[in-house]
Formats: C-alpha cells, structure tokens, sequence
C-alpha cells in the first residue's frame, strides 16, 4: 500500500493526507512507512494538538503511547524553556537523547490550553512525578510547553478558557505565532495582560466564542480586543449561572466593522434567566446565519425570553440560517419571526419543538404549520412531529419544494412507519436524506419497510439516506410496546407459512414463535429489517445508517 501511495504525485499525497486527518491509526501507519510519507503525514498528526488528545490520551489505554508523545514534546522545547524546569526542580527523565527528527511544534495550527493541560497532567501522574514545593509544577510544565507553540507555530485556532481551568499562572510574553489566528475560544475571566498582548498581535481573527462564568463581566482589555478586529464574521456568547452579556454590547454595536462584517451570531443562555438581552441584534443586518441555544434544567416545553418579543418584529434581509437546537422561545414569537424572515431560510433547526406530554396543546402543530406556510424555500429542516401531528409532515413537504434533508424528532416511536409512508408519496423529487431520531428499525413492520424501497425505487429519483437514531428506551416504555412486537412477529410468520412448504415452515414456528419477551422479539425483527435493507443498498437504491444514543446526548449538528 506504501510503495503505491509513493507513485503518486506529491500535490495527491497531500490531498490525500487532508481526508484522513481525524483518522490517527491510520495516519500512524504511513508515518512508519517511508520517509516520504512520514514527511507528509507528520503535518497532519501535529496539525492539532485536541486530535491528539481525544484520539490517545481519551482512549488509549496504554500508557507508554500517551508518554511517548508527551516525551516528544519535552524534547522539542527550547533549551531556556528545560533549564527553567530544571531550576524549579522539575526533572522530566526522556528515553532518548537525540533531537527530535522535525520541529513539531511548527506544524501546530490549532492549540488547545485544556488539551495541553490533559497531555501534562496524565504524563506526570504516569511518571508519579509530585508538586515542587512552591509552584505546582503542573502549570510551569503547561506554561513552557505553551510558549512554545505561540512562539513557533503559526495558529489558526487557540483555546483558553481560563475560569473552568484556573490557569492564572500561566505567562505569555509575547504572540509572534498567533499573528495569523483566525478563531479565538475563550471565557470573560481571561488574565487582563493576555488580552492585552494578544490585542497587540492579532486584529483578523474571524471567530470569536465567549464564555461567561459566575458572574464576571468581560474586562475592558477583552472588550478592546474585540474592538480591534477588522474582520469579525462569527461571535458566540455563552452565558451560565444567571450571568450576562450585558456590558460587552457596547463593543459590539458602537464598531461600525463588526456590525457591517458580522454574519453568524450564536447566543447560549444555559439557565432561567429569562431577563438577558437579546433584541441588540437587530443592529446587525447583515446577520446570515443566527443560533438561539436556549437550554432550562427543567422541563418547561418552552422559554420565555422577554427580549423576543421585540425581536420577533425584526426584519433580517440576508437571513438564511435559522438553529434553535434546544428549547424554543415563545412560540408566539417565534411564528411571527418566521412570518418576516421565513422566506429567505434555506435551512431551519428547531429540534425540540414543543412536548405535547409536558404542554397539551396544539403549540407545536402551530409553529410547523407557520414552516409551512412562511419557509418555502427551505433545503434543510430539522422539527418535532408529535403523534397527533403527524398529516403536518404532508403539508410541509408541499410547500417545501426545495427540501432536500430533514431530520424529524419523533415523540413517539411507533411513528416511523407512518412518516415513511408520508415520504414515499408527498417529498419533493430532490429529497434525498431523512433522519428519524427518537426511532428504532425494529418499531417498522419488515413489510411495510420493503413496500417504502419499492415506492422509492418507482419514483427514479437520487439515492436516499435513511439515519435512525434511538434513545435509551426505560422500562416502562418496554413493557408498553411488548404486544406489539409480538404482533409483527407473528405477522410475519404467518406470512412465511405461504411462502414455504410445511416442513421449513415448521422448523421457521419452531425457532421463532415461542419469543415472549421484549429482546428476541427486538432481535427478531431488527434482523428481518437488515436483510431488507441490505438487498435495497445493493441495488443502489439506499444508503442506510443506524445509532443508539441517550436523551440530550446527541448534539445538533452546526455546520
């Protein structure tokens, strides 16, 4: 495999070595294959140091492969950096003596503080290394190994959340490879004289996250820092434990560049605090893509941000990106704000909807008929069906005629069949992704899942993806549903009783029809399916992927 890859041009192995960057093992693998591939690929590998640690330090259980690559990183620091860990009596013994073959550190682009805190902290508990008796010696190995990197790399991305880690030990001089940094992860509690030397360097960074933590304002070295840029396109304001932005919305509207340059704007509000301002944002109207994370402890069905409703009467003319992944504002409001802006949508994520359990009303059938009704363009959706509302789906995909993907919420399990049936006779002729979450294959009857491929495979159409997603499901909702399993499967085997002649019929019953409990009928089923959509893969008329995930443990996807 190593010689054929080393036949091929430079510029291909290099595109080549870009697909496969998340792909640790494999990169691994040409790294020991030639030098040439070496050459290449150990670009990629040190590219970004938060791959590393969720790749090894996260999921490697040997610890000499997590050593070895904070060994590496001991061997590349500068001789000044060793002796200043030598004098704080910080002895950190390395296999080897030779010189790093490559500067590592020069292909770094995206740097992460809490990823290095990982590597340093894992490597020294392995070593049994302990605190020297004045410094913890933790942060003097994390602050070298820093300095470093923004001393030689040439970042693109930095991480410095500074509250959540407490790294107010840290000391960074000077940024020389940070020039070039284009997004900024940080929270309100950064060291004053970091902003104020990172102000210094950079004034092109083009993303910027903020998060803000028990109770501290942003400092007015952070609020310069923001003023100084000259081509801020995304801001991300993240607010916990009834904190706010209040004080850096000056910054932002007084700067004539960033409201013009402005084009993504996500705020997360992680608490009740229903009483945060948002309505600032209708300065920005060049906004094309807004998130409004909304997320409450309890189990409200919606959240009452008093500041939407006067937003709910802004018009944003280049809008066309709309997520709220988590709980909707008043749904009141937001209809309305989807009557001005619904047109020029091509994507829409309300993912959670409203719970009719938790709010028994029509709130929800509401909000997706105003979809319907104001969002005809839309190529993206992500929404809430409940049970009962399951004929909005139709009205949906008629007026939607450009949809292509959509990515259903289902309050109920046992809705898949019929949402299958809808997609077969009313999506539109371009659609050609669907996602069903909070679904499982094993609640679709085999016959009306074959049915569903035939009518698509009728309709001459794009290849679909079909994506389950299930939650956990509790044992209640078990024992619910175990009739009804049981029905399918002796469906089923009544119908095969006309397919096969009576002795394979018999050993068919004999396996199969004493499943009394909620597993094998699960089991049963689910195989039935596979084999189904197995035979429509390979007829190229699906493509078919399945995954189990627990409630709140699947994240909206924002790209």
């Amino acid at each position: 495999m190593a010689r054929q890859l080393t036949t091929l041009p430079i510029d291909c192995l290099y595109e080549i070595s870009e697909y496969l960057e998340k792909d640790i093992p494999t990169i691994h693998s040409c790294l020991l294959a030639n030098h040439l591939l070496c050459e290449i690929f150990v670009r990629i590998l040190w590219r970004d140091i938060n791959n590393i640690v969720d790749n090894i330090y996260h999921t490697s259980k040997s610890s000499s492969v997590r050593l070895s690559f904070f060994n590496t990183l001991i061997a590349c620091l500068p001789n000044e950096s060793k002796e200043h860990l030598y004098k704080n009596e910080i002895f950190i013994p390395t296999p080897s003596l030779k010189s790093p073959f490559f500067n590592y550190a020069t292909f770094c682009k995206v740097l992460s503080i809490p990823g290095i805190k990982s590597i340093v902290y894992d490597s020294l508990k392995i070593l049994s290394i302990q605190y020297s008796l004045h410094v913890p010696l933790n942060y003097l190995v994390i602050n070298e190994i820093v300095k470093m990197f923004v001393n030689q790399a040439s970042l693109k991305v930095f991480t410095y959340y500074n509250q959540v880690n407490n790294f107010n030990n840290l000391s960074f001089p000077c940024f020389p490879g940070m020039r070039n940094l284009s997004k900024l992860y940080c929270d309100s509690n950064l060291p004053s004289d970091f902003c104020y030397q990172l102000s210094q360097t950079c004034h092109n960074i083009q993303s910027i996250s903020i998060l803000f933590n028990d109770n501290n304002n942003a400092s007015n070295e952070l609020k310069k820092l923001i003023f100084l840029q000259n081509n801020l396109k995304s801001l991300t304001l993240r607010v916990c434990n009834y904190t706010g932005w209040v004080n850096i919305i000056p910054t932002l509207t007084k700067h004539s560049n960033i409201m013009n340059i402005l084009t993504r704007l996500h705020l997360y509000c992680n608490s009740d605090y229903v009483d945060i301002p948002f309505s600032f944002i209708e300065l920005f109207k060049n906004l094309q893509e807004v998130i409004f994370s909304f997320f409450s402890s309890d189990f409200r069905p919606y959240i009452n941000v008093r500041d939407f409703e006067k937003l709910q009467y802004v018009n944003f003319p280049k809008l066309q990106i709309l997520k709220i992944p988590y709980q909707c504002p008043k749904p009141e409001y937001l209809m309305k704000f989807l009557e001005i802006n619904g047109k020029k949508l091509n994507k829409l994520y309300i993912s959670e909807g409203i719970s009719k359990p938790i709010l028994k009303s029509d709130l929800n059938n509401d909000l997706n008929l105003s979809i319907a009704n104001f969002c005809l363009n839309l190529k993206k959706l992500i929404i809430r069906i409940n049970d009962d509302e399951i004929d909005m789906l139709k009205s949906i995909f008629i007026s939607c005629q450009y949809l292509k993907f959509i990515k259903i919420l289902c309050e109920a399990k046992c809705m898949s069949e019929t949402i299958l049936e809808i997609v077969a006779n009313y999506s539109p002729k371009d659609f050609c992704e669907l996602t069903l979450y909070n679904s499982k294959l094993d609640f679709i009857h085999p016959k009306n899942l074959e049915s569903f491929f035939i009518s698509w495979k009728n309709r001459k159409s794009v290849k679909l993806l079909i994506m389950i997603s299930n939650e956990a499901i509790d044992e209640y909702y078990e024992v619910y549903n175990n009739e009804y399993y049981k029905n399918i499967v002796y469906d089923i085997i009544n119908n095969c009783k006309h397919e096969k002649n009576d002795g394979d019929y018999e050993n068919y019953e004999n396996e199969y029809i004493d499943y009394k409990n909620y597993e094998d009928c699960c089991d049963f089923i689910y195989h039935q399916n596979m084999e189904i959509i197995e035979k429509y893969e390979n007829l190229g008329i699906i493509r078919f992927k399945s995954k189990v995930v627990y409630i709140k443990e699947e994240e909206i996807e924002f790209e």
